[in-house]
């Protein structure tokens, strides 16, 4: 047998099996009660998914509306859906549509186009005939094929939902633009400025043009004769072939300018199919904190990402309930004070949007705390450039804001799920989750003395 000693590690040993083990405690607790938190909410709106759905109704259909941080891809606020906002959907059967924004502006844009495309269906005519997009008459044709089969459309609450501060910016502001802007383009968007932004470049031979005296144009011109020559010799290239080799990228399209500017909105009327309630909302967070030296905020946020799942999933789970929905606060006069100096978004350059005896109302303020976070590149002036939602201050009209709503719990539902936290199925012990995993006593038959009460036998 061999004569083992036991004794401690050494220092650097001990250093290292300490930083290591923490750090992975605490990874795994945060992941445990992650978990738990999002399947608390989870079960709190599984029932939704078992009620019945008449055959010739179409289901609840929400909006999520979602665009890159600021520095970052579209990637990080779909991912960011995907594993805190997406389960809670799921568990429910919630429908939804997404409206994605790629750049600042595209969603803005987006839902802007969706209001007018609306009042332009309830009656509303605008002063310049305008074509009609193939898109427009595709979703014309499916709503007559379901009106003649006798499908109805949802009848109560959808709903929109919002991820992040800077989405929330924009989303404001084309609800704006949406109800208060016309129908017709300003003048600055006509085809000329589109034109602007698919020129093709100047091809190379007009850039080239008048240098035929240069000491290079002779080699040049050799040079040209022998690549001929070569052409010629090769088989000549069927057309077919020849197109099959031509890739078309696709073209970027061009970003709707706003038709209204935040300015112009106590001056401008209000749409007359405006309905009385607009959509309600629920704004989720988004952090997204960029940089090296910002790691030691990034390591504390992920070993804390427990809290961010319950304040997603509590949000969602109001959205997918809609039993409350509350309007909006109108708060004191708008003081104008840039809330993070330093970004280069100076106090009269932030005011310089907002209309004078403004009012600030609640939904400016909302997640106010995340443009601390965003890039750098958010805050950049750039010569020429159009309107920049993000840096700008949020505008939020009087007539519009009256009109808006906000999803909330109330207080029994959240009672209802956090009474059972301790007997939430998530929350099973280790030894509980191998029989689970591996099968065991999960067809046990009862015994005979598990079918009376305590203190039976000795009876």
């Amino acid at each position: 047998m061999p004569n083992f000693r036991f004794k401690l590690p050494s220092r650097n040993w001990l250093i290292f099996l300490s930083i290591t083990g923490s750090f992975t405690t605490a990874v795994l607790y945060d992941r445990y009660h992650k978990k738990r938190a999002q399947q608390r909410w989870c079960n709190l709106v599984s029932h939704i998914a078992h009620e019945p759905l008449p055959t010739r109704q179409m289901p609840r259909k929400i909006t999520i509306f979602l665009s890159a941080p600021p520095g970052d891809s579209i990637r990080a606020a779909r991912e960011h859906f995907h594993e805190y906002v997406k389960p809670v959907l799921a568990a429910a059967a919630m429908d939804w549509d997404v409206i994605e924004g790629r750049r600042e502006g595209d969603v803005r844009a987006g839902l802007a186009e969706k209001i007018r495309k609306r009042r332009r269906k309830d009656g509303e005519k605008p002063v310049t005939s305008e074509e009609t997009k193939p898109s427009e008459e595709e979703e014309d044709l499916v709503q007559e094929w379901r009106v003649t089969a006798g499908v109805k459309d949802w009848e109560g609450i959808q709903g929109d939902l919002v991820l992040g501060r800077h989405t929330w910016k924009e989303y404001v502001r084309g609800l704006h633009e949406g109800w208060l802007g016309p129908l017709d383009p300003p003048p600055d968007t006509s085809e000329t400025s589109a034109a602007k932004h698919d020129a093709p470049p100047l091809p190379t031979e007009q850039l080239s043009a008048g240098d035929d005296e240069s000491p290079t144009s002779d080699t040049l011109q050799t040079s040209d004769s022998s690549t001929a020559t070569a052409d010629s010799a090769k088989p000549p290239i069927e057309p077919a072939q020849a197109e099959a080799k031509k890739v078309e990228k696709p073209k970027t399209p061009v970003q709707t300018p706003p038709y209204i500017s935040t300015s112009a909105y106590p001056s401008a009327p209000i749409a007359p199919t405006t309905p009385s309630v607009l959509a309600p909302t629920a704004i989720l967070p988004l952090p997204h904190l960029l940089g090296f030296l910002n790691t030691p905020i990034r390591i504390y946020r992920f070993l804390n990402r427990r809290h961010l799942a319950d304040e997603t999933g509590r949000e969602v789970a109001a959205l997918v309930l809609a039993s409350y929905v509350r309007p909006w606060d109108s708060k004191s006069e708008f003081t104008g004070s840039s809330p993070f100096p330093g970004h280069g978004n100076s106090t009269e350059e932030q005011r310089s949007n907002v209309p004078a005896n403004h009012e600030r109302w609640e939904p400016e303020g909302v997640l106010e705390g995340e443009e601390r976070d965003w890039h750098k590149v958010a805050w950049k002036r750039y010569q020429g450039e159009p309107e920049r939602v993000w840096r700008n201050s949020m505008v939020v009209e009087p007539r519009i804001g009256e009109r808006m709503r906000r999803f909330d719990l109330t207080g029994a539902e959240e009672d209802l799920a956090r009474k059972d936290e301790g007997k939430d199925p998530a929350a099973k012990g280790l030894w509980a989750s191998v029989k689970e995993t591996i099968g065991w006593e999960q067809d046990r038959a009862v015994r005979g003395w598990e079918h009376g009460s305590v203190g039976e036998e000795s009876e």
